[in-house]
């Protein structure tokens, strides 16, 4: 029996089996073995040959990935923002490989599950939808997500895992556990051959929850939700779409609400530009250095590491001037969080050296004279 058959067994048993607390322990193990196989299902072959592939290179602040129904819009959505031209028409699977762009940062277009995983790497996804289309089809793309290991809107899951060669199971937590109880939890760790770890629970979880955290192979991305061809909708229908999370309509064909979908992508991946200024000279509004907390953080250290690494060791303290800023300027440090369209200026340490320091400002170690080599000096006179 195959994977494909195992899980559409063990999928076929969950649907089957009545959720009580009778039957919580067997679908915790259910649950445990349904992931184990999906996981080994994304593993590449051990064996053969390698077939065709492809690679997008991920480069720029950030990286956009589209989603979606064939003809639904995504490559005309694409054209329209980017200006990059691809094949659209009125069939379904016009669009068969990745498209990569650039819309001020990189975009990527695909198409279809064999290239789902590039999603992974993404750090926001655009899930088009058809506005005159059922509801049910997000829900089909969201479950066919996490099939793959990925978790749209969601953060990690607040469990501290780690194994341990000794000790037995360890389980503590810092509040009740509603939805999960000593012997699920360690049926699940059984499930997975796991004898010896801690478990700290730090919220409310479930047995999904701690299913992500032993795989630990789990991609969490932001998602916003587009839906098209709001041409065809009823005033009443687009406003229920615009009040939904995540969510915001607009129109390829008449061209409606892109202004709104390009500032609701710069808000939900939380890019921050800061700009460079010179000791003596205007700052430079031309080539920002940005950050994004999904990248790294948005701190002064990792200001610094983007600029170059050895900054780090020359750095006395940095001006600047912005929102983030009491006044300005202000002396800020490494911990110091930047905000969007600030200005910075780095300050050095100054490394004196040879013979221009006198006295007790001098920080350079004299040479070691002994004693027998001082010279006396004369008496004075009286």
């Amino acid at each position: 029996m195959g994977i494909l058959e195992k899980i559409k067994e063990i999928e076929f048993e969950m649907a089957r089996t009545q959720k009580n607390k009778a039957t919580e322990y067997h679908l915790g193990t259910l649950k445990a073995k349904l992931a184990k196989l999906r996981t080994q299902l994304q593993e590449p072959p051990k064996t053969g040959g390698g077939g065709d592939g492809f690679e997008v290179q991920k480069y720029g602040d950030g990286r956009v990935a589209l989603i979606g129904f064939p003809s639904v819009g995504k490559s005309t959505l694409l054209t329209e923002l980017t200006g990059t031209s691809s094949e659209a028409a009125g069939y379904e699977f016009t669009t068969l490989t990745c498209i990569p762009v650039r819309l001020g940062h990189p975009a990527l277009h695909c198409r279809g599950r064999q290239v789902i995983a590039v999603c992974k790497s993404a750090d926001l996804l655009l899930m088009v939808l058809d506005a005159g289309k059922p509801h049910y089809h997000r829900e089909i793309l969201t479950r066919e997500l996490e099939s793959v290991g990925i978790r749209l809107n969601r953060k990690p899951p607040n469990i501290f895992f780690k194994k341990k060669k000794t000790g037995g199971i360890a389980i503590n937590s810092m509040l009740p556990l509603t939805n999960l109880d000593d012997r699920t939890i360690q049926r699940i760790l059984q499930e997975y051959k796991i004898h010896n770890c801690d478990l700290l629970f730090k919220e409310d979880s479930t047995m999904d929850d701690l299913i992500d955290v032993i795989e630990g192979n789990r991609r969490y991305v932001k998602c916003l939700y587009v839906y098209n061809k709001i041409d065809v909708c009823s005033m009443e229908e687009v406003d229920e779409m615009a009040r939904r999370p995540h969510s915001i309509p607009i129109s390829c064909y008449q061209k409606l609400n892109f202004d709104g979908l390009l500032a609701r992508i710069w808000d939900m991946m939380g890019l921050v530009r800061v700009y460079t200024k010179k000791v003596g000279h205007k700052p430079d509004f031309g080539d920002p250095v940005v950050l994004s907390e999904d990248r790294g953080g948005t701190s002064m250290q990792h200001f610094c590491e983007m600029i170059h690494k050895s900054l780090l060791k020359e750095f006395q303290y940095a001006l600047v001037w912005g929102t983030s800023s009491k006044h300005m300027p202000q002396r800020c440090g490494l911990s110091h969080k930047l905000e969007d369209e600030d200005v910075v200026q780095i300050v050095k340490k100054k490394i004196i050296g040879g013979d221009d320091a006198r006295g007790r400002f001098c920080q350079q170690a004299k040479e070691y004279v002994r004693i027998g080599d001082r010279v006396k000096k004369p008496a004075l006179k009286t």
